[in-house]
């Protein structure tokens, strides 16, 4: 006969199980999201997804936690500077394959996130990077952007707002990936993503990009492994600073985001040929 105290340490043992299997649950859909948010996060990934961490944060050096997120801190919450959204809902579309190759590699193309912080003109680097460009040509052109938030803000270790996942949490594509591009820019030194640049988001694996992309607002210190497709206007930098200033959310439990304060929505996303 099970006695109340063996009963005690058997429903002990099973919500431990419990609580590690949530947790191993965590940790693997928090290896699924991209891998440079992961790297300011701090998240040490054991295996063949193995993520950069820049040195800057230092994770539970406890044998128990290897692979645990280990967040920074959130900045102190400010008012937000911005406005509300446009009225309309983010659309869901996907596609099985990458768009057919159509940029013009010659032209100027540029795109502008007309967001709720203030409008982000972005030169689009076409003959660089012509599989980026062109995909987001023609995601733009679906409204894909549209209404979707600016879900990541980081502000330690690297400094960058991330965008392009319609469902907010830091797993949403379009369905295709596209192929790694521009890594040898002249723009990147010494491992430095520049203030300004704008490059694209990834699993951690090679040509994994999708929709999602980082704006960089301070200069960061990452591995060449991110295609640079952009460089955001000054005023767009401006911009950029309002919503930097406002400080990030604490780390959400489920997804590890840390959400901007300011309420980052993209209300509208068109790139133009010229």
């Amino acid at each position: 006969m099970v006695s109340q105290e063996q009963r005690r340490r058997q429903l002990a043992r099973e919500k431990f199980l419990r609580q590690q299997e949530r947790r191993t649950s965590a940790r693997r859909k928090a290896r699924m999201r991209n891998s440079v948010i992961a790297s300011a996060l701090g998240v040490v990934v054991i295996g063949s997804l193995a993520l950069y961490t820049t040195g800057v944060l230092k994770g539970d050096d406890s044998k128990e936690n290897a692979g645990a997120e280990v967040t920074p801190s959130a900045t102190p919450k400010a008012p937000d500077p911005c406005e509300k959204p446009a009225a309309g809902k983010v659309k869901t579309a996907t596609w099985k394959k990458e768009p057919e190759l159509a940029v013009d590699k010659s032209a100027k193309y540029t795109m502008k996130l007309a967001t709720t912080c203030g409008d982000i003109d972005i030169a689009l680097k076409a003959s660089a990077a012509p599989h980026t460009v062109n995909s987001f040509d023609f995601l733009a052109g679906k409204g894909y952007f549209d209404h979707s938030k600016c879900h990541r803000l980081t502000t330690e270790g690297i400094y960058v707002l991330q965008c392009g996942d319609p469902t907010g949490t830091g797993t949403g594509g379009p369905g295709y990936t596209i192929p790694d591009e521009n890594l040898k820019d002249k723009s990147l030194k010494d491992n430095i993503y520049p203030a300004g640049t704008v490059a694209m988001a990834n699993t951690g694996q090679k040509h994994s990009g999708g929709s999602q992309f980082f704006l960089v607002y301070q200069d960061s210190q990452l591995p060449p492994s991110y295609t640079p497709f952009g460089t955001v206007s000054e005023s767009g930098m401006k911009v950029l600073k309002k919503i930097a200033d406002a400080g990030a959310q604490p780390a959400d439990p489920t997804t590890q985001n840390t959400a901007p304060n300011a309420t980052v929505v993209i209300n509208k996303a068109t790139v133009t040929k010229s």
